[in-house]
C-alpha cells in the first residue's frame, strides 16, 4: 500500500497496518517531512508515478482529502482499512478510501460512501447514510437513521439524535448534542446552531 500524508493521521494509519501490510511508499507535499515511523517520505507524488498497489489518503482534513482524491481518482485504486477490533456489520456498505478505527462500530443498514474516517471508538447505529469525505471523530455517537452530508466533521464525543439530517460541509463541535436538522455549511456547538455560511455563486 502507498500512503499519502506524513502528519498525525499518517502515523495513525501506518501504526494500524504495518504489522500486516507492506508500505511501498509515503508521499507528502511538505519538503521538510523526510521520515514517518521509520519509513522515508518520498516528497510530492510525481505526475507520472505509476502505482503498483493501492493508495490510502492519510489526511484528516476533509477538504484536503477531497482535493487529493479528485486529482488521483482516475489513476489509482483507493484502499479501505478496517481495524480488527472494529465491528462492521456484514449488512453495511462501504465505499473506497475509508478507515474504520479501533473500537468503532458500524451497524446494520448503514452506508459509508468514499473517503470517510470513522475514528477511534465512534459508534454509527443502524440505517445511517454517511456521504463522501466525512470525518466522525473519536467517541462520537450517531443514533439510527441519520444522514451526514458531504465533507462534514462530527466532533469528538458529539451525539447526533435519531433521524437528524446534518448538511454538507458542516462542523459539529466536540461534545455537542444535535437534536434537529442542520443546514449545509453550518457550525453547531453544544445544543444549538451557531452560524450558517451563505454561499454566493
Amino acid at each position: 500500500m502507498y500512503i499519502y500524508g506524513a502528519s498525525g493521521h499518517g502515523r495513525v494509519i501506518i501504526d494500524m497496518i504495518d504489522s500486516y501490510e507492506q508500505i511501498h511508499g509515503v508521499f507528502d507535499d511538505d519538503p521538510q517531512k523526510t521520515e514517518l515511523l521509520g519509513y522515508p517520505v518520498l516528497g510530492s507524488l510525481p505526475a507520472t508515478f505509476v502505482f503498483t498497489s493501492d493508495l490510502f489518503i492519510a489526511i484528516g482534513d476533509n477538504h484536503s482529502r477531497k482535493t487529493i482524491n479528485d486529482r488521483l481518482v482516475h489513476r489509482v485504486k483507493f484502499a479501505n482499512i478496517i481495524h480488527e477490533s472494529a465491528i462492521f456489520s456484514k449488512r453495511a456498505d462501504l465505499g473506497v478510501g475509508c478507515v474504520v478505527m479501533e473500537g468503532a462500530i458500524v451497524k446494520v443498514g448503514c452506508e459509508l460512501k468514499n473517503q470517510v474516517i470513522v475514528n477511534t471508538g465512534a459508534s454509527i447505529d443502524h440505517d445511517c447514510l454517511i456521504e463522501d469525505y466525512v470525518h466522525i471523530a473519536p467517541q462520537a455517537t450517531l443514533c439510527g437513521g441519520i444522514h451526514i452530508g458531504e465533507g462534514t466533521l462530527i466532533g469528538a464525543n458529539a451525539i447526533i439524535l435519531p433521524g437528524v439530517k446534518v448538511g454538507s460541509w458542516c462542523s459539529i463541535g466536540a461534545g455537542s448534542i444535535v437534536h434537529q436538522d442542520v443546514p449545509d455549511h453550518s457550525t453547531w456547538i453544544g445544543n444549538r446552531l451557531q452560524s450558517t455560511k451563505v454561499r454566493v455563486g
